[in-house]
């Protein structure tokens, strides 16, 4: 191991090997906490190949945290999935989809539905544990799932491995942070509906927050088994907050690097640390407005025709019913009155991101808009 400064040391974890034999890895940088009882952190960034924006700001947030008291064990992962990275096209990275099986390499992670489903049961066989040993074994449930589904002698995909490798780095902390971009994006985060309190000190405008289930993600991944079980003990009368949170923080546009505004997103992240008592400096929130809706309420935009598109509705700005959100172009139909169309909403709406080409088919998914927002 290197030692970066005096804090954090350099390893790195094996997600898998090419045909030719060549080890795929990515870096792990481990802050080491004085306090065993604070929270441990787990943050990884660049699952999907052309969201580099999340290596900027774990760069910026470990060069900050070289300056505060940590607490608790704190482990980066940039670079977190090397395949997706080194899949380009010319100047394009394709990396949102495993090239083998077609799936999203953020729906890869193992669902521990046969822990959740029988939760009943594995409570009666650890009853008996306080509350700290009961999540010690949870947790070890947890990660001994991942490591006997890694090891079933049926093998399991390249995509599924590397999701399970991070998930089990995930799995030993108490605070997951997965780090994304959209491809033409504003700044948004996923929250849990349990934790959507805690939204407010990312230094993040928009929140979307999300059922407390599982649908294939890291942070769901992360989060839902151990609402499971918070929420069966609840009823049979033993309560307890849920001991881990996770979050995906949508870092604004794919494909660009901004060290300003990376500096700005860890100092969010800090602040979040410093309210969790992972570090012991006091870190205030940036003074910004703060929306949220729920998932239901974001909602999709497809075209209604193929053609050529014009961006018209600024990502992160409200738009009232009505307003123009594109414009189709379709120079096949010059002369009639399908040569140019106009494309609104009939309500009021935030646009959040938006597809990144102008030249798309009928069906494409031209905008993801919050609706029925709220202040957090």
């Amino acid at each position: 191991m290197a030692v970066i400064d005096s804090k954090a040391v350099m390893s790195s974890v094996e997600l898998g090997e090419l045909a030719t034999g060549q080890r795929l890895t990515a870096p792990v940088y481990t802050f080491e906490g004085h306090d065993k009882q604070a929270a441990s952190v787990y943050i990884q960034a660049n699952v999907h190949g052309a969201e580099v924006q999340g290596n900027a700001v774990i760069y910026q947030l470990m060069r900050l945290l070289e300056n505060y008291t940590i607490a608790g064990d704190i482990h980066c992962v940039p670079l977190a999935n090397p395949l997706g990275i080194n899949q380009k096209s010319g100047e394009f990275t394709l990396g949102r989809f495993d090239p083998i099986t077609g799936i999203n390499w953020n729906r890869e992670y193992f669902d521990h539905s046969p822990v959740v489903a029988d939760i009943a049961t594995w409570y009666q066989a650890h009853q008996q544990l306080t509350n700290n040993e009961l999540f010690d074994a949870f947790r070890g449930q947890l990660l001994t799932s991942c490591q006997t589904r890694l090891a079933q002698p049926w093998g399991v995909s390249t995509g599924h491995r590397l999701a399970l490798t991070l998930q089990s780095m995930a799995h030993k902390a108490d605070i997951v942070l997965d780090l994304h971009t959209g491809p033409k994006s504003a700044k948004h985060l996923y929250c849990p509906e349990y934790d959507m309190a805690d939204a407010r000190w990312f230094s993040i405008p928009y929140a979307l927050v999300i059922p407390n289930e599982f649908g294939g993600a890291m942070d769901e991944a992360a989060f839902y088994p151990w609402w499971q079980l918070q929420q069966y003990c609840a009823s049979i009368g033993r309560n307890f907050n849920v001991p881990v949170s996770a979050f995906t923080l949508e870092l604004a546009s794919q494909e660009r690097i901004d060290l300003v505004d990376a500096k700005q997103d860890a100092l969010g992240i800090l602040a979040y640390l410093s309210h969790r008592g992972v570090i012991k400096e006091h870190v205030a929130p940036k003074v910004m407005s703060r929306w949220g809706c729920y998932l239901a309420d974001y909602k999709k935009l497809h075209a209604p025709r193929a053609g050529m598109v014009e961006y018209c509705a600024a990502v992160g700005k409200p738009l009232a019913a009505g307003q123009n959100l594109v414009n189709l172009l379709r120079l096949d139909q010059y002369g009639s009155e399908y040569a140019l169309t106009a494309v609104s909403l009939p309500c009021d709406c935030v646009p959040i991101l938006h597809f990144a080409s102008a030249s798309v088919h009928q069906g494409t998914e031209l905008y993801k808009v919050m609706t029925n927002v709220f202040s957090l």
